[in-house]
């Protein structure tokens, strides 16, 4: 273990970021703390990403993505009028809270690093990042814009002009019509009457106008209300599973997608115009010489 250590050190010396996601004082029981690491190199970059952070009481706890959630007042927000919570897959805490903002920090560190010549570590907690992207929701909070009654406000399905409906195939459509002019566009491609209707913001009648929009998008497919709403800016558009996604217009257009030995996945995002991003290569084929040959740093 000691020579493991050593090596592990040396290594460092080169490095210029580390990122390490082991519980808190792990890595300083090991030996390869951050502070004993940016003594030996004052340049680096010493990321640490958990999902409650290196301090406070929950710091040592297992946990996954639906507890950070739920810890930072998000996942409450998360469901239908009257029933339980929903877990958003693993996408908003692990991914959008966790490794998004675990990037922007190293980012930031790298950015400031230009000027002070010095690196520092960032510490990356999932329900803090998870916090954060409900910032708006913060702020609606604050204005009286948001209840705490789940399914109840404008963008947790409260609305009927932001929510999903069934159509006559089984099948899903998502409707976005929030703005005016949009929500316009839904009531005439519904075939329904803007006069008679009850006013798009009067929230006392919106289970009126839910359960007439519902009885209109069944009337039909998805496919055929896609065509209906195709030319229009009535934000109507296909709830499709992971297969169509693969076969839409737009993505193909795009290459939103691309396969990787057979395996199919999200091609890199975002995008640069003078240095795009290569094809992922696929998981294990890269050995740490061609990473470290890649990142311009010398091979052990």
């Amino acid at each position: 273990m000691p020579e493991a250590v050593d090596e592990a050190l040396r290594l460092i010396d080169r490095c210029d970021v580390l990122v390490e996601g082991l519980r808190p004082g792990v890595a300083e029981r090991l030996g390869v703390g951050p502070q004993t690491c940016i003594e030996r190199n004052t340049r680096l970059v010493y990321a640490r990403i958990t999902g409650w952070g290196q301090t406070g009481p929950l710091a040592g706890r297992a946990g996954h993505d639906i507890n950070y959630v739920g810890l930072s007042g998000t996942l409450d927000a998360i469901g239908r009028a009257g029933d339980r919570p929903f877990p958003p897959l693993n996408l908003v805490g692990d991914f959008g809270g966790g490794s998004m903002l675990l990037v922007a920090g190293i980012l930031m560190s790298l950015w400031e690093r230009e000027r002070s010549g010095a690196g520092q570590i960032v510490d990356a907690a999932m329900v803090e990042g998870t916090a954060l992207l409900s910032q708006m929701l913060w702020e609606m909070k604050g204005h009286g814009a948001w209840s705490d009654d789940r399914g109840t406000n404008v963008l947790d399905g409260g609305a009927p002009f932001y929510d999903t409906y069934v159509c006559a195939d089984g099948r899903h459509v998502a409707v976005g019509a929030l703005e005016p002019q949009f929500y316009r566009e839904l009531v005439l491609g519904l075939g329904l009457d803007p006069d008679v209707l009850p006013a798009q913001m009067d929230e006392e009648r919106w289970h009126e106008l839910r359960d007439i929009f519902a009885v209109s998008f069944h009337r039909r497919t998805r496919d055929e209300w896609v065509a209906v709403f195709e030319a229009t800016d009535a934000c109507v558009t296909p709830v499709l599973t992971a297969g169509e996604a693969l076969a839409h217009p737009h993505n193909l257009l795009r290459e939103t997608f691309t396969a990787v030995h057979g395996v199919t996945q999200p091609s890199p995002a975002p995008r640069f115009s003078r240095t795009p991003a290569a094809a992922p290569a696929p998981p294990g084929s890269a050995k740490i010489e061609e990473i470290l040959t890649d990142w311009n740093l010398p091979c052990p």
